[in-house]
């Protein structure tokens, strides 16, 4: 795999200051990062794995994660909608089930705007996709083109976004089930303010009600019979996800670390007359948290290099994402009361990482499966 273009060793450290600015806030107000993605947009990142057959600059898995990262590190609520991003804009290549026109529209709002897609899955009743069932959003076939009616929720990115893939079934004998495109203007779209979450409350991850939306034919761009057996992400998807999203919460540990070595180097207590970190037990902890990440360092870095097959990507993001929870909880757990004041830098920090466990697939599924391949082989080989 390449390595990462100059320019990004030049712009992250940029993008980083600029983004930090304004995360206080955004956690505060829970407002969409319009600022953050300003920026993204003025250095080109929003169409930076749009395959370059659509006219973007067809990024790998290497530098995208050193990009999440970076955004991560200032903001991580904006991490987390550019993960959508790129997850949703490096499928518009010449192979995909869209038509030539529906991709090529998406694309150039993509590079000329610097629009925001994301696919709305989750809904109140069904709860996500991955636990199997079909949806109740209906597509209804009608002369004009489909009438799409049902309610999202967790809608990552929502206020923020130009175009909602949203899963529904069709009203057909046997239903056309997956993504139905539609414009986040459309009439009949209605975004209910609910998502008050304890972190990554940048995300806006409200409620979207979509009321007979009219969207043409041919914005059913990924849909199949329901009759027919439906894959789920290929490996290569799933190893870019779980690489994200780890990258993601690994950047939120990163930045609790470097406040508490700041912390530790500069604290010093009356009744010691030297810092906090000329003590034993906190170089210790130091140490045990500075194993948990390069752990998950060496595993990110491994897989998005491809030296890691990609059937363990959900043991990569579940490993990542409990190391860096568990770093930021020492953290938090050696400097006690104070740490959970709502004034103190680390309870962010901490709201923020905690939200990793909630992406699928979630941890049950992921020893479920990997226990399942284990007892099964060594039973074909007994």
């Amino acid at each position: 795999m390449a390595n990462n273009p100059p320019f990004l060793a030049e712009i992250l450290p940029v993008i980083i200051q600029a983004l930090e600015k304004d995360a206080e806030e955004v956690d505060r107000s829970g407002e969409f990062p319009k600022t953050a993605f300003s920026v993204l947009q003025q250095h080109g990142l929003l169409h930076f794995v749009l395959p370059t057959a659509s006219g973007g600059s067809g990024g790998d898995l290497l530098a995208s994660q050193a990009i999440i990262q970076a955004v991560a590190r200032g903001e991580p609520s904006a991490a987390l909608i550019l993960i959508m991003q790129y997850l949703n804009t490096r499928r518009l290549d010449d192979s995909s089930n869209w038509s030539e026109a529906v991709r090529r529209k998406v694309a150039e709002s993509v590079i000329r705007d610097g629009a925001l897609i994301n696919a709305l899955r989750v809904e109140p009743e069904l709860g996500t996709p991955a636990r199997g069932g079909l949806p109740a959003t209906r597509a209804r076939r009608t002369a004009e083109g489909w009438r799409i009616s049902g309610e999202k929720i967790y809608s990552t990115g929502s206020y923020g976004l130009s175009w909602f893939l949203v899963w529904a079934s069709s009203d057909d004998a046997d239903p056309l089930v997956g993504g139905y495109l539609v414009p986040a203007n459309a009439p009949g779209i209605h975004i209910i303010d609910e998502w008050d979450h304890l972190g990554m409350r940048g995300t806006c991850s409200h409620r979207v009600v979509l009321d007979e939306v009219l969207i043409p034919l041919d914005h059913a761009v990924n849909v199949a019979p329901w009759s027919t057996p439906r894959p789920g992400l290929n490996e290569e998807e799933s190893l870019w996800m779980a690489v994200l999203l780890g990258s993601l919460y690994d950047a939120i540990a990163h930045s609790a670390r470097d406040w508490f070595i700041g912390f530790l180097q500069q604290r010093v207590p009356a009744n010691l007359g030297a810092p906090l970190a000329s003590l034993p037990r906190f170089q210790e902890l130091v140490g045990r948290i500075d194993t948990l990440l390069f752990t998950s360092q060496t595993m990110l870095s491994s897989a998005a290099q491809g030296h890691v097959a990609s059937g363990h990507a959900a043991q990569i993001k579940q490993v990542v994402i409990e190391n860096a929870i568990r770093s930021v909880q020492l953290m938090v757990e050696s400097i006690g009361n104070h740490a959970l004041t709502r004034h103190h830098p680390l309870q962010r920090h901490l709201r923020n990482v905690l939200c990793g466990r909630i992406h699928t697939p979630q941890d049950d599924a992921i020893f479920t499966s990997v226990g399942k391949s284990a007892l099964s082989a060594e039973r074909s080989t007994s």
